[in-house]
């Protein structure tokens, strides 16, 4: 052992140290796990003891991202009724020193816990989860909403399609998710509009993530020469929907015919290299590259697995299904979760708050992670939503004073409990039932319809 370092004794003790006094206990035995602590200790920066140390912060955080009631004060006021309980000192109910704390906690130790916690668990699964042996990864996009302010509009602007001071700033996310476990590996964030702010863009910064052998899956908007080559170079396989623009001009009977609708040809590079690639890195890429095409499901799929034999159209049809728990991913972030909207008022915080949506939607994922492996069945098969519920219930009657070691084995039964259905094809109009209320839209600036009011009065409802 290097002596300079402190032993994993002194470390646990000194983890152990901050749960021990910190008063928001639903996540941190998680992270002080033997599996994860060592991270933790690893990402800490120096700080003074104060009320509000940043274990205790990030604990407080993320209870903020699983409660219904996702105000600071609400946090604060939990904080202060805790400390009450467990007999340690009173403190005030005012929020300064709680936000002061959060904007002091490193965007880097949140997301690098995140990542980190994201590839422990992918690295961890039962190999019965991969698809014959092989990690499949996920990739989409999608969008989250953050209040109207001038630092967040510089930084992430409103869709052009929406008026000056009646939208909202939008933030686009990119995410690499593991099929198997359902676990985020990593996430890259950029505006919606603008040079670079497309999902490709994005997902570049994420190539690094992908292994030799991997099988990355993805929609229409990844079918491009110059990303099927950088896979292939990386020895990651690829399974996407074809582009709409090449799905014009797909002749299934030019190449090497392979069955119905189902062939290989060569797709050449382009003559001029894309206004974001270097002409040094367009002169590296391969002159060209082949592919399979086919036919399958209403969909036509581009792919590098060019043996039949060893992967039919059937199991090609049957892999891209499972393209959809990205969706359904995505949704358990957004909509279970809530991070819909985020609340904070600078891009900096803004960053923050998403990172720990996402080391929470982790942490939810190694609870079902381990569910499954004692009910011997797929973490697919386990309801998101449902160990959220269990989770928080089992954190408010759960007896503190209990070793933090490793969750109770009942706990992980009653996760494994509720599985989801097998809905494969499933179809759903993307429509409500339930009508709004018949609020008027705002069609100009707030504070010009203020000024309106003022003057004019509020308009008459119309009979």
């Amino acid at each position: 052992m290097n002596p300079s370092q402190p032993s994993p004794i002194y470390q646990q003790e000194r983890i152990r140290h901050h749960a021990s006094n910190s008063n928001s206990h639903r996540f941190f035995n998680l992270l002080t796990e033997p599996t994860l602590f060592d991270k933790v200790e690893e990402l800490l920066p120096a700080h003074r003891e104060r009320l509000f140390p940043p274990t205790e912060t990030l604990s407080m955080f993320l209870a903020q991202a699983m409660n219904a009631d996702r105000s600071c004060q609400n946090a604060v006021n939990e904080s202060a009724v805790q400390r009450l309980v467990s007999s340690l000192p009173k403190c005030s109910t005012d929020t300064g020193a709680y936000c002061r704390s959060r904007k002091r906690l490193p965007l880097s130790m949140v997301s690098s816990l995140c990542c980190y916690t994201g590839e422990k668990i992918s690295r961890n699964s039962n190999p019965q989860w991969h698809w014959r042996n092989r990690p499949v990864r996920l990739v989409d996009g999608t969008t989250v909403v953050m209040p109207d302010t001038l630092e967040n509009q510089q930084a992430y602007p409103q869709p052009g399609s929406q008026k000056p001071g009646l939208g909202f700033p939008q933030c686009r996310l990119v995410g690499l998710i593991c099929l198997g476990s359902g676990a985020l590996l990593n996430m890259a964030m950029g505006p919606v509009k603008g040079k670079r702010s497309d999902e490709q863009t994005l997902f570049r910064s994420l190539t690094n993530d992908l292994k030799r052998g991997d099988v990355l899956l993805g929609d229409a908007f990844y079918a491009t020469y110059f990303l099927l080559c950088t896979l292939d170079k990386l020895g990651v396989d690829a399974v996407f929907e074809q582009h709409g623009s090449r799905q014009l001009v797909t002749d299934f009977r030019r190449g090497k015919r392979l069955g119905s609708k189902d062939h290989i040809i060569e797709i050449t590079k382009p003559k001029k290299p894309p206004t974001w690639m270097s002409t040094s890195d367009y002169a590296q890429m391969p002159d060209s590259l082949n592919v399979r095409e086919l036919r399958v499901g209403g969909k036509t799929l581009v792919t590098t697995l060019l043996c039949p034999k060893q992967t039919s159209k059937k199991d090609l049809r049957t892999l891209y299904q499972e393209r959809w728990h990205v969706e359904l991913d995505f949704r358990n972030i957004k909509t279970t979760l809530g991070m819909e909207m985020v609340s904070c008022r600078t891009p900096e915080m803004v960053q923050k708050e998403i990172w720990v949506y996402l080391l929470a939607y982790n942490l939810i994922r190694l609870l079902m992670s381990q569910s499954a492996l004692l009910a011997d069945i797929l973490p697919r098969q386990i309801s998101f939503k449902h160990t959220v519920q269990l989770w928080l219930a089992w954190r408010q009657h759960y007896d503190q004073q209990v070793a933090l070691d490793a969750l109770d084995e009942v706990f992980l039964t009653l996760v494994a409990q509720n599985k989801v259905g097998h809905r494969p094809g499933r179809v759903e109009p993307r429509a409500v039932k339930r009508r709004p209320k018949p609020m008027a839209l705002l069609t100009t600036p707030r504070h010009i319809a203020r000024a309106n009011i003022l003057r004019n009065g509020h308009p008459k409802k119309a009979k």
